[in-house]
């Protein structure tokens, strides 16, 4: 069975440009510059894990948290530790 890991995630929509920032405690902080509306922002955050990881994008789920700032997503084809340690990497490279 391929591996497979879940997020917790801290967006917030309507943003200057889509990003990642870092750890929110548990979580990652995200930022979309799409509206919170239709769908557009839990779109985008979708769009911008996938390719931050290198994962195709049908490879990426949102599982809860819809209307909510607090998402969960479901990763298909990669485990936690190769997750934390790709958004870890793209985040220490922005805060330099």
């Amino acid at each position: 069975m391929p591996p497979s890991t879940r997020l917790l995630l801290r967006v917030t929509p309507g943003a200057k440009r889509s990003e990642l920032v870092g750890r929110y405690g548990e979580a990652w902080k995200v930022r979309v510059a799409a509206a919170p509306e239709r769908g557009r922002a839990n779109a985008a955050v979708l769009d911008l894990i996938a390719t931050s990881l290198a994962v195709p994008r049908a490879s990426v789920e949102l599982l809860t948290g819809h209307t909510a700032q607090d998402k969960v997503v479901e990763l298909a084809g990669i485990d936690q530790a190769e997750a934390d340690r790709r958004l870890t990497t793209l985040t220490d490279k922005e805060l330099r």
